[in-house]
């Protein structure tokens, strides 16, 4: 990726000497499959005299023409920026280039669909690559107008920002899309998406009574199932709540959701024309976590519209501000506007569970990261930027009141609508509605690192009544900052066999020792939860009599987010190697029957899977592989016929079976000779038992290809590359590596579902052979692949199914010999911190009690 970079130093040069006005792109995309033609226009306003640069990555470029005269490419185009000296005060630069087609998710990315060899586009150009398709200037603050032409086949959909066009007749075979210039917005959410996909529209009417049209495409061979009407549900709800909230009525024209192929990201917030992953696209069952996740997700971007779009950050070091005020708002708006009225729970086990992993990690850095250049922002799209910040925001809110929140939310989008904006334009609004003080708070809980730990401390008479309650605090030797928390602490008490909530006191924490004197006097429950409703964001401990209450009582907390928080707690003493390993595998399985929330089900089942495979003791890890997977079955057999539990149990019992009965049982559910209840073994679960077969040595390329012969999709293609992968022989190994190390032909979902195979492998010695090619390839891959894939080779390829001293020495040893490369160094320490926390709790597993 050599080259391809910019500054937070040579944008704010460039800010200070261009205002752009708007630029004209016409687009070709009938000029074969490999390249196409751009040719962009731009007005802009620059200081007379100066000189920059705008940027372009391209195949090729024909003619460069800066105010009527022309450049030489040779002399002024590299394939990545183009010299621009001489400015006058308003310019116009036209730029004429091919592009290339990408096949990794960024920048414009060409999918030919094997069912019917028809061609879709898309583009993906979050964080810098717009200037794979057009010439611009990539920074979020050069804000502009834009107006795109694009000529492509007759019979395709063609998809902006602006409303879609009549087309007129272009070339044979082809036609012309002149769509309206859009508002004032940044390169990196402007969209094009084209090719013969199957559409379904509707409408809305607007709270300032526009009527925005509304559209969900979806490629042709999926079409049939894709469940529009639901989705368009959901989206109207989203208006609705976000445009009475934001008192701000949306600021679009249209509103359009495109499911597409090979995408690297959930979604993206294009302005009016936001794209996702085609996993959202049900052809097979699904958990309801998936179902849910997907409702989150619509509404994520949704906010988007207002929140990053209609208002942009100037520089990304407020990326983090971006994504989580999205993350916040879609799951309030989750809970309060449709079904899944438990949003907050599912919050709790996965956003919050993800941020407090990656706070962890030696990597972990302040929710306001610095952020010196484009590559410091690719690597900052992590647990911080999304999940902490979702959660700090969380805790701001608790802290100044939802009402006031919204308040100011609303003044912001008031005041800076069309314009750039930084932390402090928000934090104003927020302190004028709220009438507190958030200088001390932003200090505190944006400009450091690390998450603290709160423990009860509660003293009683002989009678049980509480004499004494404090709050302790604590923090980390590497990130010292005890901070202040809004939180609950809920009592709760055994009634009917339930543990039920019966107090509850809200108050402000700060300090490494709060006393909270209303709780004195009180008879101390039988359950103490601190941090109850999940307000704050901290890791929590339960007192010696509260834990025993829980762990024996666990599938009996009424409360589904009080239940969540409990196996979060216990799970994070597992991974800090306080709990052993064991004894939270006998809690999983002794209560995990009677969980309702699917994410929570979820999430605790993979915490399952690992605490089995690397944090139990090497000696009984094969032992506690056999019991998980014993359990699991058992479950799968005892739960209700065609429930999500049911299909859950099922799944993990697949990722985790072991040779002999199970492969016997995994076999027998494949073929059709045993036949759970409700249970449908359709395409993607076939899938999934095959690549379990494979794994287990029972199934290789012959039945690979037999099931592909009859799923040749591109999913099919997908869960072929990850079951070839999983072939437990060396040779197999070896051509899976071969076919992402040795060539670079593997498009951006094969290398992820070709890594995820190569690390299957239910004697990890398959891998040892590998580590010191593992390391050996790291700075090549680094330099000569797209982020997008090198990210994906460097943290798929890292043999942790291994989590033993040696791939830690090694490990260690490479990040000796090479100081000088942050971003990838940063992947490796992420990597090697797994296989440092998953020896702790070996060690801790290996002892009694």
């Amino acid at each position: 990726m050599p080259g391809e970079n910019l500054t937070r130093i040579e944008a704010e040069e460039r800010a200070a000497l261009v205002t752009v006005h708007d630029y004209d792109v016409v687009l070709d995309v009938t000029t074969g499959p490999e390249v196409f033609r751009s040719q962009t226009t731009v007005r802009f306003a620059a200081t007379e005299g100066a000189s920059t640069f705008i940027d372009a990555i391209t195949a090729e470029v024909h003619s460069i023409t800066l105010n009527g005269v022309a450049l030489d490419p040779a002399e002024v185009s590299d394939g990545v920026r183009i010299e621009l000296s001489g400015l006058a005060a308003e310019n116009e630069l036209v730029v004429v280039a091919d592009g290339r087609y990408m096949h990794t998710g960024e920048g414009l990315h060409r999918f030919v669909d094997p069912v019917d060899d028809e061609a879709y586009l898309y583009t993906q150009f979050e964080v810098p690559d717009s200037r794979r398709m057009f010439a611009v200037f990539e920074q979020p603050d050069l804000k502009a107008a834009f107006r795109f032409t694009v000529t492509a086949p007759a019979h395709w959909e063609v998809v902006s920002n602006s409303p879609t066009p009549e087309p007129v007749d272009a070339h044979e075979g082809a036609k012309t899309w002149a769509f309206e210039p859009t508002p004032r917005i940044s390169s990196y959410i402007t969209a094009l998406i084209a090719g013969p996909y199957a559409v379904v529209r509707d409408e809305l009417t607007s709270a300032d009574g526009r009527v925005i049209p509304l559209g969900v495409f979806s490629r042709k061979s999926l079409s049939q199932f894709l469940d529009a009407d639901y989705i368009f549900e959901k989206t109207k709800q989203g208006f609705e709540y976000f445009e009475a909230k934001f008192g701000v009525p949306y600021p679009f024209a249209k509103y359009d959701q495109l499911f597409v192929p090979e995408y690297n990201a959930g979604a993206m917030e294009n302005a009016g024309a936001v794209t996702f992953t085609e996993f959202y696209v049900f052809r097979s069952k699904v958990t309801d976590a998936v179902r849910e996740r997907r409702v989150v997700t619509i509404l994520h971007e949704l906010a988007h519209m207002w929140f990053g779009d209609l208002v942009t950050m100037k520089w990304w070091n407020d990326l983090w501000l971006n994504e989580s005020f999205a993350e916040w708002a879609s799951t309030i708006a989750t809970a309060e506007a449709t079904e899944w009225t438990e949003a907050w729970t599912t919050f709790n086990s996965m956003e919050k569970s993800w941020a407090y992993r990656q706070d962890q990690l030696p990597s972990t850095h302040p929710v306001v990261a610095t952020i010196n250049d484009l590559e410091d922002v690719q690597v900052n799209f992590d647990g911080i930027t999304y999940a902490k910040g979702g959660s700090v925001l969380k805790q701001l809110v608790a802290w100044v009141g939802v009402d006031a929140f919204f308040e100011g939310v609303s003044a912001y989008f008031t005041k800076h609508g069309w314009g750039n904006t930084t932390l402090a334009d928000l934090l104003a609004e927020l302190e004028a509605s709220s009438g507190r003080d958030l200088s001390d708070w932003s200090g505190l809980w944006l400009e450091t690192a690390g998450v603290n730990t709160l423990r009860p401390e509660i003293e009683t008479d002989d009678d049980g009544v509480i004499t004494s309650f404090a709050v302790l605090q604590s923090a980390t030797d590497e990130h010292p900052t005890i901070r202040p928390h809004r939180l609950a602490i809920g009592f709760y008490n055994l009634t009917g066999g339930k543990l039920v909530r019966d107090h509850r006191v809200e108050l402000d924490v700060d300090g490494e020792r709060t006393e909270v004197a209303e709780l004195v006097g009180l008879t101390r429950p039988d359950l103490v939860l601190l941090n109850d409703d999940d307000l704050a964001y901290a890791k929590i401990r339960l007192d010696e009599a509260s834990h025993g209450v829980a762990l024996a009582n666990l599938s009996e907390i009424e409360d589904p987010l009080a239940r969540a928080l409990v196996w979060s707690s216990v799970w994070d003493a597992t991974r800090d190697a306080e709990t052993r390993a064991s004894d939270y595998l006998a809690l999983v399985l002794g209560n995990i029957a009677s969980e309702t929330e699917s994410t929570t089900l979820r999430i605790v089942l993979a915490n399952a899977v690992l605490a089995a495979s690397a944090y139990t003791a090497p000696e009984r890890q094969a032992e506690s592989r056999r019991a998980i997977a014993d359990g699991f079955w058992r479950l799968a057999q005892e739960a209700a016929p065609g429930s999500d539990a049911q299909f859950q149990f099922v799944m993990n019992f697949a990722a985790i079976a072991e040779a002999g009965s199970h492969v016997d049982e995994l076999a027998d559910l494949y073929d059709g000779t045993l036949e759970l209840e409700g249970l449908e073994i359709d395409t993607d679960l076939g899938w999934e038992l095959l690549i379990a077969l494979v794994a287990s040595g029972r199934a290789g390329d012959t039945e690979i290809d037999e099931r592909l012969a009859a799923d040749n999709t591109a999913t099919g293609q997908q869960s072929a590359a990850h079951a070839r992968a999983a072939i437990q022989t060396l040779e197999g190994k070896e051509r899976a590596w071969a076919s992402l190390i040795d060539v670079d032909t593997a498009t951006n979902t094969v290398v992820r579902e070709t890594a995820e195979g190569f690390l299957r492998a239910s004697d990890p010695s398959l891998l040892e052979a590998f580590v010191d090619r593992y390391f050996a390839m790291l700075e090549d891959i680094w330099e000569e692949r797209s982020y997008a894939i090198a990210e994906k080779l460097v943290d798929g390829l890292y043999p942790s199914p291994l989590a033993n001293r040696a791939l830690a020495d090694a490990s260690r040893a490479w990040l000796d010999a090479h100081p000088d490369v942050p971003a990838l160094r940063r992947l490796v320490i992420e990597r090697l911190a797994g296989i440092d926390r998953a020896l702790a709790a070996q060690a801790r597993d290996a002892q009694d009690g």
